[in-house]
């Protein structure tokens, strides 16, 4: 199906349109805390505080997921986060307190945890067929990870405007954000073909006793867990050390860093327009061969020796980063139904999530402890480049892992 007849879908044009808005609305709003932290504190290390609320949230949310997965239907669940969301980004500016900015960020992480899984268990009763997953699961997790550039914008166009409510320079900002939860749940509300009905396992039968950690004993959730932690591994090595590494090894400037991250979300189209064009088949397969390369690729980008090089490995870590995620989503959206596919969800953007925040702070501290390494072959190395390279081939072997289990070799 082409981009053009699935956007046509009025189910999911509605969901696409609704997520786009929000997830501009959201990063807005993400930055406007990061501002708030930074203006409240004049300290770096609380505007990380911010960042690092995206563990804890993650460990909270799950259960709170797999309950609503069993007492509520898909499309309930994301009405009612959009509204909790929307309530809360709302409630941000009638306080200035650091530990009333850090309650919302946490709560809002938590509610997005609980959106999540819903919203993806949702795709395939919205396109055609399991032909359109790839194109569809690529569009929304453009609208997720691709409008970072544009959200950051537009906060600083809306901040540079002379007005202030409340006395509060960011109220605007976070209430604009509220607005587009608004626009996101008008737009769920269209969603008719989700159905009302509460979700039953793959005999029928209807549970509210379900359990995050049940997702782990499904065979395809545990072959697909290891692709999407191998991609936080290798996206929270980047998010940590990329900025070093460019600018002290490499000696490029911040703005260079700006063009780098840029050339991420190209190579991402590349590998979902890849993905796409390739012919019906095993998306597990795909998602390990997509996890091989990521390996490659980061490993690789460690050794780059000028920027040209790290710049062709931005956008070959991106397309493999795209490929990987979509074709697991795939996977996991055309073999599970009901309860079983709102738990992989959840697993998965638990993983997901848990793996981006250590890794980072994982490849920090030993981005801090390392000194100059000498290895054979490629002689002395900078403690950012052991780190990716090391990071690297840690992605690269977890490959065997992308399987479900008694699969042949």
């Amino acid at each position: 199906m082409s981009f053009v007849t699935l956007v046509r879908r009025p189910g999911f044009r509605d969901l696409l349109v609704g997520q786009g808005v929000s997830s501009l609305g959201d990063w807005m709003g993400t930055v406007a805390l990061m501002a708030l932290v930074l203006q409240l504190t004049d300290s770096p290390l609380a505007v990380g505080g911010i960042l690092t609320l995206r563990l804890l949230p993650a460990a909270v949310g799950a259960p709170l997921a797999a309950k609503a997965a069993g007492r509520w239907d898909r499309r309930r669940t994301m009405l009612a986060m959009d509204l909790t969301r929307a309530g809360m980004v709302f409630a941000i500016p009638f306080v200035r307190a650091l530990w009333w900015i850090y309650l919302w960020g946490f709560l809002l992480e938590v509610a997005s945890i609980v959106f999540l899984p819903a919203r993806d268990s949702s795709i395939p009763d919205l396109v055609d067929g399991p032909d359109d997953l790839a194109l569809a699961n690529g569009l929304i997790l453009g609208t997720s990870y691709g409008s970072i550039p544009i959200g950051a914008a537009l906060f600083a166009a809306v901040a540079a405007l002379p007005v202030q409510i409340a006395g509060h320079p960011y109220a605007l900002v976070f209430f604009i954000d509220a607005a587009t939860f608004v626009v996101s749940f008008l737009c769920i509300a269209r969603l008719t073909q989700l159905g009302p009905s509460v979700m039953t396992d793959a005999d029928g039968d209807e549970h509210t006793d379900l359990r995050f950690r049940d997702a782990f004993a499904i065979p395809l959730v545990a072959a697909v867990m290891p692709a999407a932690l191998a991609v936080s591994l290798g996206l929270g090595a980047l998010f940590s050390l990329g900025i070093v590494f460019v600018r002290d090894v490499l000696h490029a400037s911040d703005a260079e860093f700006g063009v780098l991250i840029a050339l991420f979300g190209v190579g991402a189209v590349l590998g979902l327009v890849v993905l796409q064009r390739l012919p019906s088949g095993n998306l597990l397969g795909r998602t390990r061969t997509g996890v091989l390369w990521i390996g490659v690729v980061v490993a690789v980008f460690s050794l780059a020796p000028a920027l040209w090089a790290a710049l062709i490995g931005a956008v070959a870590f991106g397309a493999g980063a795209a490929f990987s995620l979509a074709a697991g989503m795939g996977a996991i959206q055309s073999s599970l139904d009901g309860r079983q596919r709102v738990l992989a969800f959840t697993a998965f953007h638990v993983v997901l999530r848990v793996g981006l925040a250590v890794a980072a702070v994982a490849a920090g501290v030993a981005g801090d402890l390392l000194a100059d390494v000498h290895w054979p072959v490629v002689g002395t190395l900078q403690p950012a480049r052991v780190v990716l390279l090391s990071a690297g081939i840690l992605v690269f072997a977890s490959a065997s892992l992308v399987r479900v289990r008694g699969e042949d070799a």
